[in-house]
């Protein structure tokens, strides 16, 4: 499936060969051994990963791509449908073309995507996943060059190959932000700083506000009366959430010291019921959820998150999302390594307990006993949120 952006303005290669800008029609021989990019006859596309979190990680690179090549050039992102929503109110990617090999959709599953591809020849694609099926899809899809990771056994799929760094015989952790701007070096883009960004749009920021305003009458957030969001999404894995009753401790102790404060509990479609227990534990009514909302977008998290004076999340896809908007955010680590999530973000307190089988990157906890989350304490998760809250707004009590 392909939903159109901003309107094309280029010419799209073909093969060896492109259309160019002032030709006229001839075309415009290009040497393949030729790294560099150029915008007058690029179209690129983009596969994006299928985890909002990488997802979001990868928007520096994004960005990268779109001011180097310019306004002239064509972006094209293959994206999860449902995840587009985290991207709008950018204006990097001219089109979409909708791409999950799950869904019982067949319009945007494998087939549909690669045809959709090969309708409007690319000529490169940058593969941020590292999965086989993503450079599959590429080559598939006719993309001339593809570039990306030489793992899971997709090397020969790849035109342009980058090898992950080793030690000994396993692969050194990186983040998708820092692998996601190797590919678009790779093409000739200059490295960027690793900022993530998103965007709001003014139905998102009127959502948000008709929420507040049910969930808090009368109450407006400002510097001395902040907002707070506390996340315990665990998507990944139970293995990364801290509990719907440290949570609610946590939420109990920030209204005790800022009684001007709400907090609202951020959940997603299928954290609905944890989220009420957040609430019921705290037993404030300064402590709200979004639990029930009759729909949670994407938009709506966007809003929220931005809107915060601090975020207190586990290692998941909203953390990235406010580090989109440059949230103050305190991130709960367990069973992930925390170079996994790295990006440039200014106000972020990671904490993580330095015990022996963390981190283990499972699912759920292969011992059972699941310390590295239940270790971190509600006062020393507090003093963070409230360290961070003294430095971004002062004139909070």
């Amino acid at each position: 499936m392909i939903t159109d952006g901003a309107a094309p303005c280029c010419r799209v290669g073909f093969g060896a060969v492109c259309y160019s800008h002032g030709t006229k029609g001839r075309r415009m021989p290009r040497n393949p051994d030729d790294n560099s990019c150029r915008a007058d006859v690029m179209h690129v596309a983009i596969i994006l990963p299928r985890w909002v979190g990488d997802l979001v990680m990868a928007t520096p690179m994004i960005r990268a791509v779109r001011q180097h090549l310019g306004s002239d050039a064509r972006l094209t992102a293959v994206v999860k449908p449902l995840f587009r929503e985290l991207l709008e109110g950018t204006d990097w990617f001219d089109q979409f073309i909708g791409y999950d090999r799950r869904s019982r959709d067949p319009t945007v599953r494998f087939t549909a995507a690669a045809a959709a591809l090969r309708a409007d020849p690319v000529d490169i694609a940058l593969l941020v996943p590292n999965s086989l099926s993503s450079a599959a899809l590429a080559w598939w899809g006719g993309c001339r060059r593809r570039v990306g990771y030489a793992r899971h056994g997709r090397r020969f799929l790849l035109t342009d190959p980058l090898w992950p760094t080793r030690r000994g015989w396993r692969v050194e952790p990186v983040s998708t932000t820092q692998h996601a701007m190797d590919l678009a070096e790779r093409i000739g883009v200059p490295r960027q700083p690793l900022r993530l960004e998103l965007a709001t749009t003014p139905a998102d920021e009127e959502l948000l506000a008709d929420v507040l305003a049910r969930l808090f009458p009368d109450w407006q957030p400002s510097a001395t009366s902040p907002l707070m969001v506390i996340n315990d999404n665990a998507a990944y894995g139970p293995a990364k959430a801290w509990g719907s009753e440290r949570c609610g401790g946590l939420a109990r102790r920030l209204v005790e010291a800022c009684p001007e404060a709400r907090v609202v509990v951020h959940c997603g479609p299928g954290d609905r019921d944890e989220a009420r227990v957040v609430v019921a534990t705290a037993n404030d009514p300064r402590v709200r959820s979004l639990a029930d909302e009759t729909t949670l977008p994407f938009g709506l998290s966007k809003a929220l998150l931005r809107r915060a004076a601090v975020v207190v999340t586990t290692d998941s896809g909203p953390r990235h999302i406010a580090a989109g908007f440059g949230t103050p955010t305190v991130v709960l680590h367990g069973p992930m390594d925390p170079r996994l999530g790295m990006s440039e973000h200014d106000q972020l307190i990671e904490l993580r307990r330095n015990i022996p089988c963390s981190p283990c990157g499972r699912r759920t906890c292969p011992l059972g006993h699941h310390d590295c989350m239940v270790g971190l304490s509600v006062e020393d998760v507090a003093e963070a949120a409230l360290g961070l809250l003294a430095v971004d707004h002062p004139e909070t009590p």
